[in-house]
């Protein structure tokens, strides 16, 4: 390429600038996701599975349109990788990915119209009680960004072991990383200590197994990483502000 017509003081940060753009296939992935998010009904219903997991007819009712229109949107999101689903029976449930373009996507989303995030999906429903939305951060802007993606894992390994009790000297073996700038990263990028972020992830998903599973709390407490129910049982009513057989009875009368 030859040189530009005008010669300024930033010259050679532009020949530096120009050596990306002349490669426009590595923008081509933002190109097709800003087409695939023209349509304001899909940026919807992103949005709504960042906050809930839904089936189609819900979707539909919720951002009102036809369930054959949701499904086209729907089936648009999932060829991007934006979304996920899982079949249970004959229905299908959809939920934003577990991946940085679904976080960074949802994130500009809120910002640019600037939606407050619901708390939890009971609050969207029902009013239910409530614990702080989770993983809302997942950012360090003065991580490397080697230590950035070693968080990462360690935040995705944690997430998937939820009925493990794993100490931060195994982890800390395990990822090849110091004990104390784990904990230190760990609390920059998520806000909170691994174990107050943890406990938050395990109330979650044993809320989650009352409502949708008929398991005992004995059995949802071993689930979730508890050998001790009174133990568990304790840590869920300082979360939810009552025991977790209330919670079962309130949630699944409503």
């Amino acid at each position: 390429m030859g040189e530009l017509p005008h010669h300024h003081e930033n010259q050679q940060r532009l020949e530096r600038l120009r050596s990306f753009i002349q490669e426009p296939e590595s923008f081509q992935e933002v190109a097709n996701l800003c087409r695939l998010l023209s349509d304001n009904s899909r940026v919807r219903i992103f949005w709504l599975l960042c906050h809930c997991e839904e089936c189609v007819m819900n979707l539909s009712a919720l951002v009102g349109m036809s369930s054959p229109a949701a499904s086209h949107h729907l089936r648009q999101l999932k060829d991007s990788g934006l979304i996920v689903s899982r079949r249970v029976g004959k229905e299908v449930y959809y939920r934003a990915a577990d991946t940085e373009v679904a976080q960074l996507l949802h994130q500009i989303i809120e910002r640019t119209v600037e939606v407050t995030c619901p708390q939890s999906d009971s609050q969207l429903v029902s009013g239910a009680p409530h614990l702080p939305p989770l993983d809302q951060h997942d950012y360090c802007g003065s991580c490397p960004a080697e230590q950035l993606e070693v968080i990462r894992q360690v935040h995705r390994f944690l997430t998937e072991h939820l009925d493990s009790r794993i100490t931060i000297e195994q982890l800390s073996r395990q990822f090849l990383m110091n004990p104390s700038t784990m904990k230190e990263l760990f609390k920059e990028v998520y806000g909170s200590s691994i174990a107050a972020h943890i406990r938050q992830h395990r109330m979650e998903r044993a809320s989650a197994l009352l409502l949708e599973s008929d398991d005992s709390v004995a059995q949802v407490a071993r689930t979730v990483g508890y050998e001790s129910q009174s133990k568990f049982t304790s840590e869920f009513k300082k979360a939810f502000s009552m025991l977790p057989t209330e919670y079962r009875r309130l949630h699944k009368q409503a």
